[in-house]
């Protein structure tokens, strides 16, 4: 081969490779440039995410429009009638105290409005049992001692200022039964949302969605946390709002591991799996006590209703025989 022809292809070598080099060094110099930044668009798209989840929230919590197009407050007003007889026999005093707002709370009826109702009825109830009671004992033939009478008409004005109180505290237990038994649930899915890659805003947005086919009342203090989060300073105080106003020791339980991930940076998707993990061997243990409490139960029942029909069964046809003979 001719030496001419080998150095000429030694040289368009060398000027390939050197443009080549330059091509790669002019393609590292100018990569930032080009290429797409994807970890500052996942920041913007958070940051948008955030801003209009806060903003839907804020809706949320302001009021949100029904079929009819009327506005519907998560926090009603009171009645006329209400307001009006708190305010003449000054209950004002009654309305600011903490512990009735936190029981209200519990049972998902909040602000001032339910408060004010609540009083009310307080004061309305024993009168209309004192006017029903005292009608029914003295206005009737009923021929008993006045102080038997007088006895059923204060019971039953007791009775008309307990009611409230009973019913209130049957509605929080109802509600924390429900809220109870999804909670698991509900810590699953947040597992799932959060080592996903979603931020605990989104994660609850998501979780409360999801779960409010199981259970609407978690669902709605998993959105009202969402909705905290989204206008108050410090998420520690949208965690502690979650777990007083559900008063489960549960939930306080998944609470210090979101505050304290939160202050440390610990990693929280081993703390919601454990504590997900506790809670469902938690409902497993109650369904078994209460399967483990069903054959104490029956014992009186089977002998007040089963056990005459079937000595009267067996018992039966040897009587009528005896009968005959």
């Amino acid at each position: 081969m001719d030496l001419s022809v080998i150095s000429e292809n030694q040289n368009f070598l060398l000027a390939a490779m050197a443009a080549l080099s330059a091509s790669l060094a002019l393609l590292v110099v100018f990569w930032p440039y080009l290429a797409s930044d994807t970890l500052g668009q996942r920041m913007r798209v958070m940051v948008t995410e955030r801003d209009r989840i806060r903003i839907r929230e804020r809706a949320r919590m302001n009021g949100k429009k029904n079929k009819n197009q009327k506005w519907e407050s998560l926090r009603p007003e009171p009645k006329k009638l209400f307001q009006q007889i708190v305010d003449r026999f000054n209950l004002a005093k009654d309305a600011e105290d903490g512990e009735m707002a936190l029981m209200l709370r519990r049972a998902g009826y909040r602000g001032h409005g339910p408060v004010v109702t609540f009083l009310a009825v307080r004061l309305i109830t024993p009168l209309v049992m004192l006017l029903f009671a005292s009608a029914y004992v003295f206005l009737l033939d009923w021929e008993q001692h006045l102080a038997v009478k007088l006895g059923i008409v204060l019971a039953a004005t007791a009775l008309g200022y307990y009611a409230p109180f009973l019913w209130v505290r049957n509605k929080i237990g109802k509600r924390q039964k429900a809220i109870r038994r999804a909670w698991p649930d509900a810590l699953d899915l947040l597992l799932i949302c959060v080592e996903a890659g979603m931020s605990i805003e989104a994660a609850l947005l998501k979780v409360s969605v999801e779960i409010g086919a199981q259970s609407v009342e978690l669902a709605e203090e998993l959105s009202l946390t969402t909705a905290e989060m989204s206008y108050l300073q410090d998420r520690r105080k949208a965690y502690e709002n979650l777990g007083t106003r559900t008063g489960l020791e549960n939930v306080r339980s998944v609470v210090t591991s979101l505050i304290q991930a939160e202050k440390y940076g610990t990693p929280l998707g081993n703390s919601l799996r454990v504590l997900a993990q506790d809670g469902r061997d938690q409902r497993m243990g109650e369904a078994e006590k209460k399967a483990a409490s069903l054959p104490p139960k029956l014992t009186v029942p089977m002998i007040i209703f089963f056990l005459p029909v079937l000595f009267a069964v067996i018992m039966g046809p040897a009587g009528i025989q005896i009968a005959n003979m």
